[in-house]
């Protein structure tokens, strides 16, 4: 078996549809980027996992890449030690080549489709597609509601929490961590992604896996729109300017401003916050060696202003309920839409040559075995 971890490059936001493909691999680090284009139903997240299986199989390290609107769909892996990403190039990521030939490849599961029989369904296939657009719009609606609460929670908290007292925590962290590492004239770099997505499942994550090479793990325990990106920040720019890359997994609801969990691969230190939406217990996150993993639990309940927190207490009670309840909402119409855009591909299924897909699987996985 293979190393393997997965996370979301993409994720359902206030924003709409909010993109960290850019982030996946670098023009300058990647052998090799493969660009799938085709439809919907045509094979992509199959293709995809099926050369993953092959190279799995050789003890390859993967990134499994997940979609955010069926997590049980690939949109991409990473094969980690030859530096290859094979990513879903279709809408809404519209991944296209940027050094085409040198490092990017374009496939195109188009070529093993009967046109004219999916030509045949065309207005039903406009048509539904664009009700999955409706339902879309629907959910990014309510979640711009959610957001709304969320700012109200945010500003309670913000208002409680003690921040000298956060300080000190933050400097004792960054002594204790950064002890033998000297600030570079190197900065690192900084990637972003999802550890967790707003699915038509519900809210999704997958940290445990990115956490399995991790020596030092903080789990951060904070109610929901608890400001813990400034905390997260400081630690972060710590490692970048000592030269350190890092993987920083934005927050669902302020995915470009708010980290969550923070990775730090060089010292292999993880930042992970908890809260009812990706909750975890410490036995969940061990790697392979418990022994190798120091598991250090925060809880910043304890920072915060305990009288102003009672004072708000009716207040925060019910704004949690109106943020689950506008959640829920969103859920519902996601998932309305993952069965429309079902149908689609309902339409695509037949009319597509698996055989022939899955013969070019294989070529790809010759390709890729030249590459060391």
């Amino acid at each position: 078996m293979s190393e393997e971890r997965h996370y979301f490059p993409g994720n359902n936001t206030p924003l709409g549809f909010f993109s960290y493909y850019g982030h996946i691999l670098g023009q300058r680090e990647a052998n090799r980027i493969i660009c799938i284009k085709g439809g919907p139903g045509t094979g992509k997240s199959t293709f995809i996992r099926k050369i993953a299986g092959h190279f799995a199989a050789k003890g390859e390290p993967i990134d499994y890449l997940h979609c955010s609107a069926d997590e049980n769909s690939l949109d991409g892996i990473v094969l980690k030690d030859k530096k290859v990403a094979i990513i879903d190039g279709t809408s809404p990521h519209m991944t296209d080549p940027v050094t085409p030939g040198a490092v990017d490849k374009i496939i195109n599961l188009g070529e093993f489709w009967n046109e004219d029989a999916i030509a045949a369904n065309k207005d039903t296939i406009i048509d539904l597609n664009e009700e999955c657009s409706r339902w879309y719009r629907i959910a990014y609606n309510y979640l711009n509601a959610a957001k709304s609460v969320y700012r109200n929670l945010e500003e309670i908290y913000n208002s409680c929490a003690e921040d000298s007292e956060i300080y000190k925590l933050v400097a004792g962290i960054i002594d204790r961590v950064y002890t033998d590492s000297e600030i570079s004239i190197m900065a690192g770099r900084k990637k972003k992604f999802f550890a967790s997505a707003i699915t038509g499942e519900g809210v999704v994550h997958h940290i445990p896996s990115l956490l399995t090479d991790m020596k030092q793990i903080y789990l951060i325990n904070s109610p929901v729109g608890y400001p813990n990106s400034s905390f997260m920040e400081i630690i972060a720019e710590g490692a970048i300017y000592r030269g350190m890359d890092i993987e920083a997994f934005y927050c669902s609801m302020c995915p470009g401003e708010k980290m969550e969990h923070l990775l730090i691969p060089n010292i292999g230190a993880a930042f992970v916050t908890l809260n009812r939406y990706h909750d975890m217990e410490p036995w969940e996150i061990a790697g392979g060696d418990e022994s190798k993993q120091e598991i250090i639990l925060l809880d910043m309940n304890d920072h915060m202003n305990k009288s102003l927190l009672e004072k708000d207490a009716d207040l925060i009670r019910s704004l949690n309920e109106e943020y689950d309840i506008l959640l829920n909402k969103t859920v519902k119409n996601l998932d309305k839409a993952r069965q429309t855009h079902m149908k689609v591909e309902s339409m695509y299924v037949p009319n597509m040559n698996f055989t022939q897909i899955s013969n070019l699987a294989e070529q790809v996985e010759e390709e890729l075995e030249k590459i060391g």
